[in-house]
């Protein structure tokens, strides 16, 4: 990749130039990530993809030389993780083990916002920097934390801007139904989008929520029948809600729109063939939106990073497959990591934590800022959400953007299943 090129070069340069000055204070260190990863349970399709992506960017920058202090010091990074089985309660036994018996400098979250929650009081109690990803709760940031930094747009943000669209296409729409996982992540995305949805004037004709492990949605389709919406929005994670969005179909659900989280943008949603036709879901990213140095300057922006399109490559070279947003955020964690080290100059806490509050770019994932209020320290204020649509044919579906209209690739299908 290109970046990672310069990136050699620069850090070559730097030991044959400053290596000799600062051999005396210079003391080579390897940098200890550590992490739990869902390698079982109901969130191992995201979270096996997160921790892919952050694994590319941690091999790419070891091979491109590491991170060169001004005082010659070459940082090199290694990863040190556990299975949390999806399982809150061994996420805080399992970070503190992490902070302590392994000593990690930084610390990554695990995917969902529940396990991050619960591993966000570890790092603050330690006093290490977790850096979240594939975690959108608002409220881990309300409670006076100052060394957790979110990734991800905010779930207060996550399906508003479903509401836009659908109102972008159809003005006589009045009646919607939020129907959603019983875990935080779901629930607080939700109770946002109630909130938003009757600020625009539309009727919640239902607002009703599943447990986690819903393998039958029957009941809740019924009661989404007799309550007769326009559209359906809501949803959870990758299983229930590809198993939502197939049995809506199966029983010819008759809505105009639907928009569900997280399962819709992975690539393994397509397997649903005509079920997936049509679905939307809101993504941190897509591959198709070709971010980079251009668009960065058209914006006024720093651009920092790979491109989109290097990062897509690199990805499918790795893994054979498509990156998912998933992917990009496990890999973007990293890169935001490395520049705060960068900018900062130093390993130290206080002095990355600073640099971290002080950023504001562009990466092929899109603007990083941080919230550096005391009341919501570390929240993600830059970044934000696009739609993807899955349209074509059963055995030849396409996932375009279609919101917002700055990203758009394709004009959203509407209404769906023949509605009027």
């Amino acid at each position: 990749m290109k970046y990672f090129r310069r990136f050699l070069l620069i850090a070559l340069f730097g030991v044959l130039v400053f290596g000799t000055i600062f051999s005396a204070q210079a003391q080579d260190r390897t940098v200890v990530i550590g992490f739990t990863a869902s390698q079982s349970g109901r969130y191992n399709v995201e979270s096996t993809r997160q921790i892919n992506g952050l694994n590319l960017w941690l091999n790419q920058v070891n091979e491109a030389g590491g991170i060169i202090l001004s005082d010659g010091t070459v940082i090199t990074f290694n990863t040190v993780f556990y299975d949390d089985e999806s399982n809150t309660d061994r996420v805080q036994e399992l970070y503190t083990r992490l902070a302590t018996d392994d000593n990690a400098d930084f610390l990554i979250s695990p995917y969902s916002s529940g396990l991050t929650d619960a591993s966000a009081i570890i790092a603050e109690q330690y006093g290490k920097i977790m850096i979240t990803t594939g975690a959108a709760s608002d409220s881990t940031y309300q409670k006076g934390y100052s060394l957790v930094f979110q990734t991800y747009t905010p779930a207060s943000r996550y399906l508003t801007g479903a509401l836009d669209l659908l109102a972008s296409l159809d003005d006589t729409v009045e009646n919607i139904a939020i129907v959603h996982e019983n875990d935080k992540f779901s629930t607080d995305v939700s109770t946002a989008l109630n909130d938003y949805a009757i600020a625009m004037g539309f009727n919640v004709v239902l607002f009703e929520g599943y447990d986690s492990g819903t393998t039958d949605f029957a009941p809740f389709i019924n009661k989404i029948q007799d309550a007769a919406p326009d559209a359906v929005l809501g949803g959870g994670h990758f299983q229930d809600g590809s198993t939502f969005a197939r049995q809506m179909h199966e029983k010819d659900l008759d809505v105009k729109f639907v928009a569900l989280l997280v399962a819709p943008p992975e690539p393994n949603f397509a397997e649903l063939g005509e079920s997936a036709i049509g679905v939307i879901g809101p993504s941190q990213w897509e591959p198709l939106a070709q971010i980079d140095e251009a668009a960065a300057e058209a914006a006024g922006m720093e651009f920092y990073g790979p491109s989109g399109e290097e990062f897509v490559t690199a990805y499918m070279e790795a893994y054979e497959e498509e990156p998912s947003y998933h992917a990009a955020g496990g890999y973007v964690a990293g890169l935001l990591l490395q520049r705060a080290i960068e900018d900062a100059d130093s390993l130290d806490t206080q002095a990355v934590k600073e640099a971290l509050d002080a950023l504001d770019l562009l990466t092929f994932f899109g603007h990083i800022q941080f919230d550096i209020t005391p009341e919501q320290h570390g929240l993600q204020i830059g970044h934000s959400m696009m739609y993807i649509q899955w349209q074509g044919m059963a055995d030849a579906l396409e996932k375009d953007i279609v919101w917002p209209p700055e990203a758009v690739t394709a004009d959203a299908l509407y209404p769906l299943n023949g509605g009027e």
